[in-house]
């Protein structure tokens, strides 16, 4: 086990801000009102001849669909799907099937209730504008967003509306969220899960799709465009990638090792023993896609799949089931892991709710046991799974949300979306090189509370992000890894930096960093190492590591020790690591550490440790980057010999640069001024390198 990763586990962020927001008791809010309010009934702001937008985007059913509900009770609705660029390059061409094919169930859906779905294409702006004028909306209802690229499309769509003078009451965004707790508002919301889990909230139930009103109206309501089609549009916007970029994120780490590998006449990580028989698709196949890994179609579709996956243990003769419970196997690398890997796609787009799959969950448990709940916990690992696996994801989105519409913290809150998980980020300054800071095991990006502001007001960009796994990011049940870490870090370069970046980690986040470098050079300026994770080795030459990352009994139990001895004796063990101003272990920092050591999907995390591989030698990480790396180590760093570790870069790592610090294992934090002095003065020197070398 790596020493660093011993240390402040699971922390939780800083409160971001000074005061909460109201949030609804229902299911429709105005966005004009900042704060969440109420927003006025249907009945009072529509009359017998106004209209209503439903402005779809990743809520792609009519079960369960507050807005439906509320939008159904004026006397015309035009439901609305808009392509926008914007959104479907954050989609991979799996997720644009999956899109596709919900949008076709949707039209059929809405057609058999007497309406239908409009398809358009460009910015959802000038589009909902364009439709407003053409039919004379009063409103227009969309769900709310908590990833930022989202709401900032739909604050240019309100801005639009609100720009407009053609009506007594101009049109505005009313919105809508499917509200799983019965919560007021978000005050009453616990920032620590075990708080929250205290208030016994009981789980609102799913609503049923409403009688709509008829689509009588003479309007082009546009075609569903092919896969290849949608393809080369998305292809085509501004907001794609370069193409090369595109391409690295087809590159994951363990098939550059494998050609590597192959090169180097190494045994390949695939096991070439191992044959694959693909059964015969079903004709009534859930998994729509081309790739078949992902349960997909309309909401009817999805729910079937949910009912096979629920009876797994039941066994069946049906093929559509038997091919659902083939792939759970498939999908369960870790104990409940398989749910959100076959539905997680579907519940990210909205073919179901979360509040539905909740639902249908406990009616099977209930039918397994006479119409009762065990206090014990649930009797099959499928009903846990979906039950658990949802419950998690309402945790965090009401976090992330509550975060988003706060107005007080010390950075600007955003959330970006990975893998169908949400992660917290930050970003300061709007000029300058592109910098990006990645924490240690257990910290969040405001451990870099002293450090983002100052870098950026020397005039750069900064970026620092909260990783899968800690401080309000998503900790889903997933298998953890170093690779999975770095691939993290490489997707949210492309994603939301768009350019090559200078790379700064501590701890383990500097192995993340060395690992982004070694595997995607293009997206790295420079590297900088904080006390880094990973060990020289003399002679190293090739990579020996494997992509199996098995669980066990002892991992099972040891996180669960390791998490009772934190809880213990926390406050004693990060004091350690800042020798000379242990004052920066403040209260704030362990108490956030303690709260999040309770939040879901903590102890998946933590058992991460016991099957990580550090195998990969810094040195052999960083030997294509000479010249362009620097270290900064604590020479007090209570985990790490840094003696004998700085002498084996200066032996080993030709063309390193060293700083040595007096202090301890977080020398950004316990002495921040200094550490932000020497980060400035080598983007400066990096920048000033290049800048001669372009013009030479």
């Amino acid at each position: 086990m790596d020493p660093p990763l011993l240390m402040s586990l699971l922390s939780l962020p800083r409160s971001l801000f000074s005061h909460s927001l109201s949030s609804p008791s229902h299911a429709i809010t105005s966005r004009r009102n900042r704060c969440f309010s109420c927003s006025l009934s249907v009945s009072k702001t529509s009359n017998a001849t106004s209209l209503a937008i439903l402005w779809f985007k990743q809520d792609l059913r009519l079960d369960d669909h507050p807005g439906l509900l509320q939008a159904s009770k004026f006397p015309a609705l035009l439901p609305l799907y808009v392509f926008d660029h914007r959104i479907l390059s954050r989609y991979n061409d799996e997720k644009l099937e999956l899109v596709l094919y919900a949008l076709e169930d949707l039209r059929k859906s809405l057609k058999k209730q007497g309406s239908n779905l409009m398809i358009r294409f460009g910015n959802a702006e000038n589009v909902i504008k364009e439709l407003v004028l053409e039919v004379k909306a009063a409103d227009v209802f969309a769900e709310v967003e908590v990833e930022y690229h989202l709401r900032e499309i739909m604050d240019v769509v309100e801005e639009t509306l609100e720009r407009m003078a053609s009506f007594d009451r101009n049109p505005g965004i009313v919105l809508w969220q499917t509200p799983f707790y019965d919560i007021k508002n978000l005050k009453v919301l616990p920032a620590s899960y075990d708080e929250f889990e205290k208030l016994q909230l009981t789980v609102t139930p799913p609503l049923l799709p409403p009688r709509l009103p008829s689509a009588e109206m003479e309007l082009d309501w546009g075609l569903l465009p092919t896969l290849d089609n949608l393809k080369k549009f998305v292809n085509e916007s501004p907001s794609k990638w370069n193409e090369s970029w595109a391409l690295l994120k087809e590159m994951s780490s363990e098939t550059i090792s494998q050609k590597q590998l192959s090169k180097s006449g190494k045994v390949s990580l695939n096991n070439s023993n191992f044959k694959h028989t693909k059964r015969k698709r079903p004709d009534k196949s859930v998994f729509v896609t081309q790739k078949q890994n992902v349960v997909g179609g309309g909401t009817n579709s999805v729910l079937n799949a949910l009912a096979a996956y629920l009876r797994y243990l039941e066994g069946t003769t049906r093929d559509d089931w038997q091919e659902v419970h083939e792939k759970l196997r498939t999908a369960e690398i870790r104990d409940g892991a398989s749910f959100f890997a076959l539905f997680g796609p579907a519940l990210c787009l909205g073919i179901i709710s979360r509040r539905r799959v909740y639902h249908e969950s406990i009616k099977y448990e209930k039918e397994r046991n006479a119409g009762f709940l065990s206090p014990f916990g649930y009797s099959t690992a499928t009903v846990s799974a979906s039950a658990d696996t949802v419950c998690s994801m309402e945790w965090y989105w009401l976090l992330l949300l509550r975060s988003q519409l706060s107005d007080g913290g010390a950075f600007p809150i955003r959330i970006w979306r990975w893998n169908g998980h949400l992660i917290q980020y930050t970003v300061v300054g709007n000029r300058g090189p592109a910098v990006l800071l990645v924490h240690g095991f257990g910290a969040f990006l405001e451990h870099f509370r002293d450090n983002i502001s100052s870098i950026s007001n020397d005039g750069n960009r900064v970026w620092a992000v909260t990783v899968l796994g800690f401080g309000k990011s998503e900790k889903p049940n997933v298998v953890y890894t170093e690779l999975m870490w770095a691939e993290l870090v490489r997707d949210f370069i492309i994603d939301v930096v768009r350019e090559p970046v200078h790379l700064m980690g501590n701890s383990i986040g500097g192995y993340f960093v060395a690992l982004v470098a070694y595997f995607w050079p293009a997206l790295a300026q420079s590297v900088v190492l904080i006390n880094s994770a990973g060990d020289i080795i003399p002679a190293y030459t090739s990579p020996q590591f494997t992509k199996v990352r098995a669980t066990s009994g002892v991992t099972w139990l040891g996180a669960r020790l390791l998490l009772f001895s934190l809880r213990l004796s926390l406050g004693s063990i990060v004091k350690s690591c800042y020798p000379n101003k242990t004052e920066r272990v403040d209260d704030w920092l362990i108490n956030e550490m303690l709260r999040a050591s309770y939040d879901p999907g903590v102890l998946v995390v933590l058992e991460s440790i016991f099957s990580f591989n550090l195998s990969l030698a810094l040195n052999y990480l960083l030997e294509g980057f000479k010249g362009k790396v620097l270290i900064i180590q604590g020479m007090k760093d209570p985990i790490t010999d840094s003696k004998s570790k700085v002498a084996m870069i200066k032996e080993h790592c030709p063309g390193v640069v060293i700083r040595e610090l007096d202090s301890g294992h977080c020398p950004h934090d316990e002495k921040p001024e200094e550490v932000n002095s020497i980060i400035c003065q080598w983007i400066l020197t990096i920048e000033s390198r290049v800048f001669s070398q372009a013009c030479s």
